[in-house]
């Protein structure tokens, strides 16, 4: 089991706190009804040595959906949201450690929808292996909510119940992510991640009709695809589908492209030419190495080289 990070400072009420002081009351809906939603956004050290967020204002408009589908007040604007992170990470970031970090709204205050008050908290981690090895997936017994009970558009925590469920059910089948299929029988996405396959050349996923998240980084790769020729569909897939694929990977901000060695207990092809070949080239474009004009880099003032090795002495003082 990983060992999960404890940085010394998160962002929360406005300013940075001590992580042992970032608390929410007992009472607050965000407990008692688990009401919250939230985005979990990648940063890359650039050649330039400055320190850049992946798709920085996409992930806030999508936070600010989530929030008005679950009726929860966001009032932090775009440049409040910006210098949060920078304030954060500023402090935290270390010189060629590439981090990760989730901002997640919470209910403070109010009673089924009534005087509801939120907080905007900010937590950043190091994320130093952006690439992982090639996993075992299965198929989950557990079934992604419909667009009617608990839509799959609306980033929570909440809506991550069934992934939990299923991760559970995944290990004990020596499975590392799982599948989720939707109310049709069809696969929707994996417990944090989008799925593509492979089939014939061309990259398929599920659309968001059939229970997948609008995925940001899922949006980075299909441009990917298309500047380099790789067909890439939106459509419907069975689950039998998936055990004849040629390739499969998970996609997902933290996920990058993890590709799939085996599904459901069948082995896939040891080579992945195509998602491979995307997995590297969303790396050269997050990385700065190989630009792409879709990928939007929103570079953090207070985190370059120089000023990351001052972070700790400078939190220290506040």
């Amino acid at each position: 089991m990983a060992t999960l990070q404890e940085p010394k400072f998160v962002y929360m009420g406005g300013k940075l706190r001590l992580w042992n002081e970032a608390l929410l009351h007992i009472g607050c809906e965000a407990f008692t009804r688990g009401l919250s939603v939230f985005e979990g956004i990648t940063g890359f050290w650039q050649p330039d040595e400055r320190f850049a967020m992946v798709m920085l204002r996409r992930h806030y408009e999508r936070l600010r959906r989530s929030a008005r589908l679950l009726h929860i007040p966001f009032l932090t604007a775009y440049e409040e949201y910006e210098g949060a992170l920078d304030e954060l990470i500023g402090v935290l970031v270390e010189p060629g450690r590439n981090m990760w970090a989730r901002t997640t709204l919470y209910v403070t205050e109010g009673h089924w929808g009534e005087g509801t008050v939120a907080d905007l908290a900010v937590t950043a981690y190091h994320h130093d292996t952006p690439v992982s090895p090639p996993i075992n997936v299965g198929v989950s017994t557990w079934q992604r909510s419909a667009d009617l009970s608990l839509p799959a558009r609306i980033k929570t925590g909440t809506n991550y119940q069934a992934g939990r469920l299923a991760r559970i059910e995944g290990r004990a089948r020596g499975c590392e992510d799982m599948v989720l299929l939707n109310q049709w029988g069809r696969v929707a996405e994996a417990t944090g991640s989008c799925v593509l396959m492979v089939r014939e050349g061309t990259v398929c996923t599920p659309p968001a009709t059939e229970g997948a998240l609008e995925g940001i980084t899922l949006d980075v790769v299909e441009a990917l695809a298309h500047s380099m020729n790789i067909e890439f569909i939106r459509r419907p897939i069975d689950r039998t589908e998936l055990l004849v694929a040629d390739e499969i990977a998970l996609c997902g901000s933290l996920a990058v492209i993890i590709l799939a060695k085996s599904i459901d207990g069948l082995p896939l092809p040891e080579a992945s030419p195509v998602l491979t070949a995307l997995q590297t080239r969303y790396l050269d474009a997050v990385t700065g190495t190989a630009p792409h004009p879709f990928v939007k880099l929103s570079i953090l003032p207070s985190c370059s080289a120089s000023k990351s090795a001052e972070a700790p002495s400078m939190a220290a003082s506040r």
